[in-house]
């Protein structure tokens, strides 16, 4: 089992917003990173005839190996990205046809980065997270959500980050220091 962060980012573009969030909150410390751009994730379907190129498995193999699970994704539409959607949508295959794995997320720990262009996340923005947690007995332990236009600020003049890191290390037993705090 893995002793650092899982971060399934669900951009829909690489260097973006989001992407450098994960960079600066994650600088200088053990995380691992998927992106969803980089698999194939089919949308779900009632009958489980997937492609054989369809990665969802491959992805949740992933999860399984990691004890903390951090969601990193925009705000589209006041919701979640679409990758993510599709990615949230496929669950329903672990409480079908593959319970086995769907079992073994009982215990995670799932936090979530959202990074949008209001100035605070969205009403109700948080519940698909939390919910899909309790359904699956995660443990939803926070959220960060940073406005992408302060984004070059956000990190060196908000408590909130350093505060959300300190929350992840405790999860994995670990104490990071953030790297934006380090001068």
């Amino acid at each position: 089992m893995a002793n650092h962060p899982l971060v399934i980012l669900g951009s829909a573009r690489r260097h973006s917003d989001t992407e450098k969030c994960v960079e600066l909150l994650f600088k200088h410390q053990p995380h691992k990173v998927i992106q969803l751009l980089d698999f194939k994730i089919e949308p779900y379907r009632y009958s489980p005839d997937y492609s054989l190129e369809d990665n969802f498995l491959t992805t949740i193999d992933l999860v399984l190996l990691h004890e903390v699970i951090l969601f990193a994704t925009p705000v589209y539409w006041y919701a979640m990205s679409g990758l993510l959607k599709t990615f949230f949508d496929r669950f329903t295959d672990l409480v079908t046809i593959r319970k086995d794995l769907g079992r073994k997320l009982k215990g995670k720990k799932v936090f979530l980065l959202a990074v949008g262009t209001d100035d605070e996340i969205p009403s109700g923005f948080t519940i698909p997270f939390k919910l899909t947690a309790e359904y699956f007995d995660m443990h939803f332990v926070g959220y960060l959500y940073v406005p992408a236009k302060q984004m070059d600020t956000y990190f060196s003049n908000t408590p909130a980050p350093k505060a959300f890191l300190q929350n992840i290390s405790i999860q994995v037993g670990k104490v990071y220091l953030p790297a934006f705090f380090l001068f």
